[in-house]
């Protein structure tokens, strides 16, 4: 029996549970794999940029590579709620926002996230008052990490403590039905799930969060050349593969 379409909705809902995992997905086989696996929330991240496109950072990813992406994304037909990033620059207005999001929700996607807190509230309601559900992203935001000048974690000083709560409660009344914490100290990621009724998904922000999301290269140690600290790879599939390219070189010689 073909298993029902998750909802963004049954994400909220999952909170109770805690352990919501996350993963990133690129293109079709991937999708379809963590699909299979069970993953329920499946991100066409930005973070593409680096892992597929080769850019230094998220913030030379265009609104037409993320609608590329999340069409092959798409086309595995997941159970899994996928969501599209909303890349650099392109919900500096409501109007924006909404059409930006209206482009990947066309190209396949469930629902979208999006960068920032209280600054662009009118630009996250304006998406979640055109009917596409929305989930937050607060912390170390890598659409800014040049004007911020690298990944710093957040949430050490008490004013930055109190901007990422009063952040969270505010995307919660707005009509997010969950927070990506990135980068944020692990008392202060604890702090807010306490503070919120929507599921917070932490990212190096320790395991004081309801689920963790991971860029998948990562956890499946596909991109050797850089990792992150927060990261232990659970297979070395760059490795592996390279051994078998070698293999295959000899074989045919």
């Amino acid at each position: 029996m073909e298993r029902s379409k998750i909802a963004p909705n049954d994400i909220r809902a999952l909170k109770a549970q805690g352990g919501i995992p996350v993963l990133t997905a690129y293109d079709y086989p991937m999708t379809r794999l963590l699909d299979e696996a069970g993953i329920p929330v499946i991100l066409v991240g930005d973070s593409l940029g680096m892992v597929v496109l080769g850019y230094p950072d998220t913030t030379h990813v265009t609104l037409e590579e993320m609608e590329h992406h999340v069409r092959a994304a798409a086309r595995a037909k997941p159970r899994a709620v996928l969501v599209g990033d909303l890349p650099y620059q392109t919900y500096a207005t409501p109007e924006q926002a909404v059409e930006s999001a209206r482009r990947l929700v066309a190209a396949g996607a469930d629902a979208v996230k999006a960068e920032g807190g209280w600054a662009l509230l009118p630009q996250f309601s304006a998406i979640i008052q055109a009917g596409v559900p929305f989930c937050g992203h607060l912390g170390m935001l890598p659409q800014s990490v040049v004007a911020e000048g690298g990944y710093k974690i957040k949430g050490r000083r008490e004013e930055e403590r109190a901007a990422l709560l009063a952040d969270a409660i505010a995307l919660e009344k707005t009509g997010a039905f969950a927070i990506v914490l990135e980068l944020v100290t692990p008392i202060v990621a604890g702090e807010i799930r306490r503070a919120v009724n929507i599921p917070t998904i932490g990212i190096g922000s320790g395991p004081d969060c309801d689920g963790q999301v991971l860029v998948t290269p990562d956890l499946l140690g596909a991109f050797p050349w850089f990792t992150p600290k927060f990261v232990q790879p659970k297979v070395r599939s760059a490795e592996l593969s390279r051994a078998a390219i070698q293999l295959w070189m000899e074989e045919i010689k």
